[in-house]
């Protein structure tokens, strides 16, 4: 596992510890305090969602036989900031109660413009809430994407590992052929070699015998 990763490791741990303990102090604040907290808190699951990211990259990063644990591992991440969202969310949910309380007071008397405050204000935090969803379903989607791509690359390098081995052990048998024909060769070679001192052999014989059967009858003839 590279350096890296762990360094996103150990600043999600911290940044996620973080982020749940100002979620649970958000419903027993009031006023600007709980606004700034909401805000600090969008802030921090941004981050963290970003190193979420780069954790992804230096996963995929990781040799294939050893990848399986680490992306368990991210699967149990994005499963923990899926229910930090899903907090945060109760709690934005909590926040809005209590503004409205604020503008309509405990006796439930409001004004016409305060009312119209309260619903705008429902309506911004509604909104944010839906695109929020939005963005955690692209994520959703995006990682999903991420993973079919992973898993085609694996198919590819597979089977070109496999066209490789096919290609090693042909050019194996080449070798193997090549060396097979070289020694037929020089069997070739060396019968044909003695073949032919064979038949210089006959010649030379045949030539002798001649000689010798043309010196018997000129002896032959000579001594009558």
């Amino acid at each position: 596992m590279s350096a890296d990763f762990q360094g996103y490791e150990q600043d999600y741990g911290v940044l996620t510890a973080d982020i749940t303990n100002r979620i649970g102090k958000i419903p027993k604040l009031a006023g600007e305090e709980k606004k700034q907290m909401v805000m600090n808190v969008e802030k921090q699951l941004e981050e963290a969602k970003e190193l979420l990211e780069q954790m992804d990259l230096e996963v995929r990063e990781i040799p294939a036989q050893s990848r399986g644990m680490y992306s368990n591992r991210m699967r149990s991440y994005k499963q923990e900031m899926s229910k930090l969202e899903a907090d945060f969310k109760r709690s934005r949910i909590a926040y809005s109660d209590e503004v409205r309380n604020e503008l309509l007071g405990d006796d439930g008397n409001s004004s016409e413009s305060q009312l119209i405050k309260l619903r705008e204000e429902r309506a911004h935090l509604l909104d944010n809430t839906e695109r929020l969803d939005r963005s955690s379903r692209r994520l959703e989607a995006g990682y999903q994407i991420a993973v079919e791509t992973e898993q085609i690359g694996q198919n590819i390098l597979e089977n070109l590992n496999q066209d490789r081995e096919k290609i090693q052990r042909a050019r194996e048998r080449l070798r193997e052929t090549d060396t097979n024909l070289g020694k037929s060769s020089r069997i070739l070679t060396g019968m044909l070699r003695r073949i032919i001192q064979n038949r210089l052999l006959v010649f030379v014989l045949g030539i002798i015998i001649v000689i010798t059967i043309i010196l018997a009858i000129y002896f032959s003839f000579r001594g009558h």
